[in-house]
């Protein structure tokens, strides 16, 4: 089976606006997540969220093109540019029908679906004419294929929280089977809006106080926004071009529950992540780490530690878990992407990160999580992302060293 390459990478996030910046949150465990100010909505229950408050880089757009840009194709677009400027590409590869683009968002234009709502219905005035052009969940695609000009396949995945794992699972087949030399992936999100985040407390899923996963007092999750964008080649290619390999994408695995919208079951997420290891070609016993989805609600944390003692068993008492969206917040359709970087991090580093608020262990969901940093001893990392609608992803990924 032809072996994946990851050969750029770029993260930008309320924790960081670039890979440096995110790797040092990551590891030293700085919390992006603060108070949150949401426009034309002065009442809101919630007051936190990891909100990234200043872009830097978006001068090397024009005008014009912003003008066309929701802010998650800004965001998929800053960070397509840090993978793309870090994997060594020249730019008439890029730029041909040999280059794919698939990147998952959960929501799509979120600012400019609330900003035409509040046009329409309260100031009552006249829509943008770019509005469908920015509010489409294909518009970070398009963007980024327009941008590098990018002619092969070029689409979206939208399926919640598992968007962006989905994309790169897609992203990594192509490459498998020869539809691509090379495939820009990953997720963008950035639906933090008045509408948005009211939606999400009508749920009651929002924590009173902190992010919490697995903890045993977790009372929520704390929403984020950001995107991650990977550079996907051929691993044999990319040796052949000595490219900087950042690591190696071994597995992906996706099912769905076919149960209840909003209600997470454990069987579920044990296939997407034994299909992962079946992708791999590996036995449970060489995953290192794990980045679980980690949401800190009730019901997806058991869940998801159900599911992980399901395939895991015995090797779970040795199997460091991490969860980071205390760190950066869940980012939705972009959290698959996101977190696919933390867990590469993690790997370069040989290190689980923390997990932040850890407190007394949830007696449902025995994982030996990484309250602490700590030292993670094997190669290969797994990182999960299990979505409403009943939808999972897995992916595996391994040090670049790996072979």
């Amino acid at each position: 089976m032809t072996a994946v390459a990851i050969t750029g990478m770029g993260v930008v996030s309320a924790a960081g606006l670039d890979l440096d910046t995110f790797t040092e949150s990551l590891l030293s465990g700085r919390s992006a997540v603060g108070d949150f100010v949401l426009p034309r909505l002065a009442n809101n229950r919630r007051r936190q969220a990891a909100c990234i408050k200043h872009l830097n880089g978006t001068d090397r757009f024009s005008a014009r093109d912003l003008a066309s840009c929701d802010r998650f194709s800004v965001l998929a677009l800053l960070a397509a540019a840090q993978a793309l400027g870090a994997c060594g590409l020249e730019p008439d590869l890029i730029a041909s029908t040999r280059t794919a683009v698939v990147i998952g968002t959960g929501v799509g234009g979120a600012t400019t679906i609330d900003d035409g709502h509040h046009a329409l219905y309260v100031d009552q005035r006249r829509l943008d004419p770019l509005t469908i052009a920015r509010l489409m969940p294909s518009a970070a695609a398009a963007q980024i294929s327009a941008r590098w000009g990018c002619r092969g396949t070029v689409f979206a995945v939208s399926s919640a929280c598992a968007s962006a794992a989905q994309a790169i699972g897609v992203g990594m087949g192509m490459i498998r089977t020869g539809q691509a030399d090379r495939v820009i992936v990953g997720g963008s999100e950035a639906s933090l809006t008045p509408a948005g985040f009211r939606s999400w407390e009508a749920m009651r899923v929002l924590t009173d106080t902190k992010c919490r996963p697995f903890s045993c007092n977790r009372d929520g999750m704390v929403l984020g926004e950001g995107a991650a964008i990977f550079v996907l080649e051929d691993r044999k290619a990319a040796r052949a071009r000595r490219a900087p390999i950042v690591a190696n994408l071994l597995g992906y695995g996706t099912s769905s529950d076919a149960k209840d919208l909003v209600r997470p079951d454990p069987v579920g997420a044990a296939l997407a992540i034994e299909l992962a290891l079946q992708d791999a070609a590996l036995d449970r016993r060489f995953i290192g780490h794990v980045n679980a989805h980690g949401t800190g609600t009730r019901l997806n944390d058991t869940a998801e530690a159900a599911a992980l003692t399901m395939v895991f068993g015995d090797h779970l008492g040795a199997l460091p878990v991490s969860a980071t969206k205390p760190i950066h917040g869940h980012a939705l359709g972009a959290a698959g992407a996101i977190e696919l970087v933390a867990a590469i991090v993690a790997l370069q580093a040989s290190v689980a990160p923390p997990t932040l608020n850890f407190t007394t262990a949830d007696p449902d969901c025995r994982l030996r999580v990484s309250a602490e940093r700590q030292t993670v001893e094997l190669p290969i990392a797994m990182s999960n992302s299990f979505a409403f609608g009943g939808i999972n992803a897995s992916l595996i990924v391994a040090h670049p060293d790996w072979s």
